[in-house]
């Protein structure tokens, strides 16, 4: 479906307007004060511009790829989804606010803010002792809370989905921590180590969520105790349906639409048009079925098509000054699915199984 409404709300936030007009809105993002936004407002756009790269990353070769498009589509309220591929982008989104702001909390670039050293001279296991400069996870998962949560005002289950998922991404930035330890002694004997918790390189987070995401679990809601219209009957049955599910997994409310077919409604492009791998060394197993799965499950044929590159090479320096260069032509080969000839595209060569 398209991408969650928060995303787009945020940079909203960021480039100072004013959000459709509702004043709640803009006063939660503030409620730290001017200089706290001001100070903040740039490590909360790039946490959040990671998200969407990282996102476009994981789902590069799948038929629902993070498509721009989908941005200003969600800011309307009837196009809000909850899909499972909503839930992953809240969880990376909220990953990458707070990944970002405890590093640049770790790096000092933050005022009244820096290493976490509550630990430091502490026993942490035999022979080594919790030192260095541990980052700051406590500032940075309080500060996503604030920028990230603040954004979700709603009290329905959708809205206790997207808290949840964006939860979820925080933890995958605590579960891929890793223990950094520096070696002291004599000689380099390594007697004793100090040792300190480090963030992953946030590709590490965005795997974890994938995985996250393939595992994603439909929430099952009392539809009778959600039709009453009571409001204690509502909160029941939400708390009641989370009560099973843990708070690192990632959940959603709706089914995922047909990605292969173009729906401009929702943002939709189809995977007509979108380039495969077809051949090529170092691909994994995804990447050597995407033709498959964008192509010909989808009722596609794959194209070849070749482009001509023509650049300057075997370039050499004459005395004096000049430099000549021969003029190199390169055949570049790519592979995109096209309709097959005579027909619409979609008349799947295989039952279609939901998005990949």
């Amino acid at each position: 479906m398209v991408f969650c409404s928060f995303l787009w709300l945020l940079v909203l936030f960021l480039l100072h307007k004013t959000l459709l007009g509702h004043a709640w809105a803009v006063n939660n993002f503030l409620m730290t004060g001017p200089k706290a936004y001001l100070t903040y407002a740039s490590s909360v756009q790039v946490g959040a511009q990671s998200g969407i790269q990282e996102c476009k990353h994981q789902f590069a070769w799948d038929r629902w790829n993070c498509p721009e498009s989908a941005l200003q589509l969600s800011t309307h309220k009837g196009l809000r989804s909850a899909t499972s591929e909503t839930s992953f982008v809240h969880a990376i989104s909220a990953a990458g606010v707070m990944y970002t702001l405890t590093r640049n909390c770790s790096l000092g670039d933050l005022d009244n803010c820096g290493c976490d050293g509550s630990r430091n001279g502490q026993i942490g296991g035999r022979g080594w002792l919790w030192g260095g400069c541990s980052d700051n996870l406590d500032f940075g998962e309080r500060m996503s809370k604030q920028y990230v949560d603040a954004l979700e005002t709603g009290q329905d289950s959708r809205a206790a989905v997207n808290l949840h998922n964006n939860e979820a991404g925080r933890l995958a930035v605590k579960a891929t921590m890793k223990r950094i330890c520096r070696c002291h002694g004599m000689s380099e004997s390594c007697s004793v180590q100090t040792c300190w918790m480090q963030l992953s390189d946030f590709r590490d987070i965005g795997n974890y969520l994938k995985i996250k995401h393939d595992q994603a679990q439909k929430l099952e809601m009392d539809k009778r105790r959600m039709r009453s219209g009571n409001s204690a009957d509502n909160r029941g049955a939400i708390a009641d349906a989370f009560s099973s599910i843990a708070r690192t997994e990632l959940i959603y409310l709706e089914e995922s639409p047909d990605y292969c077919s173009q729906n401009a409604s929702l943002g939709l492009h189809g995977t007509e048009g979108r380039e495969c791998l077809q051949h090529g060394e170092g691909l994994n197993q995804w990447e050597k079925r995407s033709c498959r799965r964008l192509c010909h499950e989808c009722g596609l044929r794959v194209e070849e098509r070749r482009t001509e590159i023509v650049s300057s090479c075997n370039c050499k320096f004459q005395w004096c000054c000049t430099v000549k260069c021969e003029n190199c032509s390169q055949v570049m080969v790519k592979h995109v699915c096209a309709r097959r000839e005579g027909g619409h595209g979609h008349n799947y060569r295989r039952r279609f199984r939901g998005p990949k």
